[in-house]
């Protein structure tokens, strides 16, 4: 019974073209000669998952296979086994197929010695260079106060079926989506190559009431009418000195930022400090009772134009 190209790469007749490419990449690293020398039955796998993507990879192969099957190599000219096409003893030879140099770190792969090659291919057996493993690319979520002032967390990495935890050291000032790079701790190399590496990009999870433009911090601090016309001292929390109590000028408008100098985030290149801002929220009272609307009347009636001249 002839093999099934879908069942070979463990992937759905529905998978889109990257998911085969991503099922091949994964059996083709797992099942690569080179990384089984005592298996001797590891070329063949091999031949048969690089068969298969070669033609599932292809749209006008693909389609003929899902419509005639692997017979469609054999309808004539022009078809996969007619004049101009690349056998697969030798693999595909058009545009498509993954290059196995990028598919298996640093370093080439001398085919012929994995499907029975002879004369110079031959002679370079045991003389093959070693890989480098692939680098591992994953996301680390920081809690919002680490990615300020540093820390540790911990992640979870799956390598082949086996969970390790990791605690990855983050440096204070850290940005979003910037790459925290950890020597050796990807892929295993092939043939005594070097390990890949593993690529954190930084994912900051939101604070309930700090957030950050560059290396300055801004707090929204609510305040009463009276506080702000008249003027107030509140109490305001900073990350990492605790509460502070911040001066309100009488007459503060709503949207007014205070600065509170070097309380912000430090710089992990030039190692200075940011600011943290006070925004000022004017907010009203939920209820205001007859007493109360008559007093702001009053108020009311002193009150200038605020927006002549303003549009």
């Amino acid at each position: 019974m002839a093999e099934d190209y879908y069942k070979t790469l463990g992937v759905s007749k529905t998978a889109s073209a990257d998911e085969i490419r991503k099922a091949y990449r994964k059996l083709a690293r797992v099942n690569h000669p080179d990384a089984n020398p005592n298996d001797p039955k590891a070329a063949e796998r091999f031949k048969q998952i690089q068969e298969s993507y070669d033609v599932l990879n292809e749209p006008e192969k693909r389609k003929m296979y899902d419509q005639f099957g692997p017979g469609f190599q054999n309808m004539g000219p022009g078809g996969p086994g007619g004049p101009g096409a690349g056998g697969y003893g030798g693999f595909q030879q058009g545009a498509g197929p993954i290059d196995l140099g990028d598919l298996f770190g640093r370093g080439g792969i001398d085919l012929g010695d994995f499907f029975g090659g002879g004369g110079a291919a031959g002679a370079r057996r045991g003389k093959r260079g070693v890989v480098r493993g692939e680098d591992i690319r994953a996301q680390v979520h920081v809690p919002f106060e680490t990615a300020i002032r540093g820390g540790t967390v911990d992640i979870r990495l799956d390598r082949g079926g086996n969970v390790e935890t990791l605690g990855i050291k983050v440096p204070a000032g850290v940005n979003e989506g910037q790459v925290i790079r950890l020597g050796g701790q990807g892929e295993p190399g092939v043939r005594g190559g070097p390990a890949g590496d593993l690529l954190l990009s930084i994912n900051i999870e939101p604070h309930p009431y700090f957030r950050r433009e560059g290396s300055n911090l801004l707090l929204d601090v609510p305040v009463t009418p009276s506080e702000a016309v008249l003027g107030a001292k509140v109490d305001v929390p900073t990350l990492g000195e605790g509460t502070v109590v911040v001066k309100v000028p009488p007459g503060t408008s709503s949207g007014t930022k205070l600065r509170l100098r070097g309380k912000g985030v430090t710089d992990p290149q030039t190692k200075q400090a940011g600011d943290q801002f006070v925004v000022v929220k004017i907010v009203l009272p939920k209820n205001i009772n007859e007493k109360d609307q008559e007093l702001y009347k009053q108020l009311a009636e002193n009150e200038g134009p605020v927006r002549n001249g303003l549009w």
